[in-house]
C-alpha cells in the first residue's frame, strides 16, 4: 500500500515555477526541474512530464530499470525537438528524477541535481548522484563538503535532459522493507532546508501533509529557488 503526497511553488524570488511534478499511473513518480532562459525551463519540465505520462497511458511498458530509462530518452527526445524546430529555445533542459513502485522493488532513474531520498529506520539516505560540476570537485576530494555548500560553481550540470540527442540515464533498483518512505525534489528544497529538519517532517505526522510541510520549510529558509517534493510511503498492509 502507498500513501503519496505532493507539492510544488514558484518560491519567494522566482517570477516563474520551472518545476513540474508527476504523480503518474501506475505507481511513477518524476520531478523534474527546467533550466534556461525565455520560459524555455518552464517549457522543458512541462514536456518531460507530459512525455512520462503520455507513455504511461498509452503503453503497457515494463517499468524496471531499462522502462524507467527509456521514458527518460523519450523526454530527452521530445525537448530536443522542441529546440530544433524553436531555435530561441536552444540549450533549454531539464533535470529528471523518477521512481516506480512495483511489488515489492522500487526501481529508479535520474538526470541532473533533483534527488531522490529514503528514510529507513530512522536513516535518511541520498539515492541519486548530483550531476554538477561542485559534486565532481567534491567526489575527487578537490573541494570540502563544507566549501562545496558555497561554491559559486554550485548549481553548474554537468548532465541534463534534452540539452544533446543523447541523454546518459542513472538508475537502479531498490528492496523494499515496510514503512520504507521515499522523497523526490528539486534542489530548491534540499539548498534551503537541512537534511536533519527534512528527515524530522518525513518521520512525523501523516503523510498528505509532508510534501507541503517540507515546501513551506523552503521558503521559511528564504524561498530563492522552486520548490517541488513527492512524498511516497509504502507499507505491506
Amino acid at each position: 500500500m502507498l500513501k503519496v503526497s505532493q507539492a510544488t511553488d514558484i518560491g519567494l524570488v522566482r517570477e516563474l515555477n520551472e518545476d513540474s511534478i508527476l504523480v503518474g499511473p501506475k505507481d511513477v513518480f518524476v520531478v523534474a526541474d527546467g533550466m534556461g532562459g525565455h520560459v524555455a525551463g518552464e517549457i522543458a519540465s512541462h514536456i518531460f512530464t507530459a512525455t512520462v505520462e503520455n507513455k504511461l497511458s498509452s503503453e503497457d511498458t515494463i517499468l524496471d530499470q531499462d522502462g524507467l530509462r527509456y521514458l527518460v530518452i523519450d523526454g530527452n527526445d521530445a525537448i530536443f525537438e522542441c529546440t530544433q524546430e524553436n531555435p530561441e529555445r536552444s540549450g533549454m533542459g531539464t533535470t529528471a528524477t523518477l521512481l516506480h513502485i512495483e511489488e515489492k522493488s522500487a526501481f529508479w532513474a535520474h538526470v541532473g541535481d533533483s534527488r531522490l531520498y529514503r528514510l529507513r529506520n530512522g536513516e535518511l539516505k541520498q539515492i541519486t548522484s548530483d550531476h554538477t560540476y561542485v559534486a565532481e570537485l567534491l567526489a575527487n576530494g578537490s573541494i570540502s563538503a563544507d566549501e562545496a555548500k558555497d561554491h559559486p560553481n554550485k548549481n553548474m550540470l554537468l548532465r541534463a535532459v534534452g540539452v544533446d540527442p543523447v541523454v546518459k540515464v542513472d538508475t537502479g533498483e531498490l528492496a523494499l522493507q515496510n514503512g520504507d518512505v521515499f522523497l523526490l525534489c528539486s534542489d530548491g528544497l534540499t539548498n534551503m532546508v537541512t537534511l536533519p529538519d527534512i528527515q524530522a517532517t518525513l518521520d512525523n505526522g501523516d503523510c498528505q501533509d509532508k510534501a507541503a510541510a517540507l515546501v513551506e520549510q523552503a521558503k521559511a529558509g528564504g524561498g530563492l529557488d522552486n520548490i517541488s517534493a513527492i512524498v511516497v510511503e509504502y507499507n505491506e498492509n
